[in-house]
């Protein structure tokens, strides 16, 4: 059975500089004019989907409808190229491209994405770095608001590539990515190279837990054996 390595993007293989948030705030300026549109919100292991509604939530007093929340993310999209091209904190985290490097050379294994972005935006964040070429596959923002969705879809995905069922690990930063992939019946192996510490991510019931995924060998022994 081929495993299906699904990997978290933002604060798991890279650090955008804040990116993400200016875009949507550009985009929220443009379209409604309100000003500082991710002021006081924590986008930490959420969807693209679950922060315009939790913007406009905050900051309009209400829902979106169909159509807003699709141009809402058409415009962070559009402003999202501009930021990442110029973010100077932009950075990939360490070990991160060598460990795709190697992962790509083993037999057996899928490398997948499992993020809240939406599939552009996913592209355009790892495409500065020349990371999107690594992943054959993965389930996005745009496909669900749902985080266990986004798994399941990612799952299916790697199984239609497996020509059959896989074996799916998560690789995540964050207690959302724990907690959804256990209700997805998936383990995760859980790095403590965002805002969350090795201990936080210990008391969310991360299967394996790493303070980042520099040490290659190990996390070559983790998702070779889990």
């Amino acid at each position: 059975m081929k495993r299906a390595l699904l990997f978290d993007i933002d604060g798991t293989l890279i650090h955008t500089g804040g990116a993400g948030a200016r875009a949507l705030d550009r985009a929220f300026k443009y379209l409604f004019g309100i000003d500082g549109a991710m002021k006081d919100i924590n986008p930490h292991g959420k969807t693209d989907p679950e922060i315009v509604r939790e913007i406009f939530k905050r900051k309009l007093h209400r829902q979106p409808d169909p159509l807003e929340m699709k141009m809402a993310l058409f415009f962070y999209v559009y402003f999202l190229k501009h930021e990442v091209d110029y973010s100077l904190k932009f950075r990939t985290l360490p070990g991160v491209k060598q460990l795709l490097e190697v992962l790509t050379e083993k037999k057996g294994i899928l490398l997948g994405l499992a993020t809240g972005n939406v599939k552009q935006g996913a592209r355009v964040k790892l495409s500065r770095p020349g990371l999107w070429g690594f992943f054959a596959f993965g389930g996005f923002g745009s496909d669900a608001e749902n985080r266990v969705k986004i798994l399941l879809k990612a799952v299916e995905r790697a199984s239609r590539i497996a020509g059959n069922s896989v074996k799916p690990i998560v690789i995540g930063d964050t207690p959302r990515d724990v907690i959804a992939a256990h209700r997805a019946g998936i383990p995760v192996l859980a790095v403590a190279t965002s805002r969350y510490s090795v201990e936080d991510l210990k008391n969310s019931g991360a299967d394996y837990i790493l303070p980042d995924l520099k040490d290659t060998q190990r996390v070559l022994e983790i998702l070779e054996n889990y």
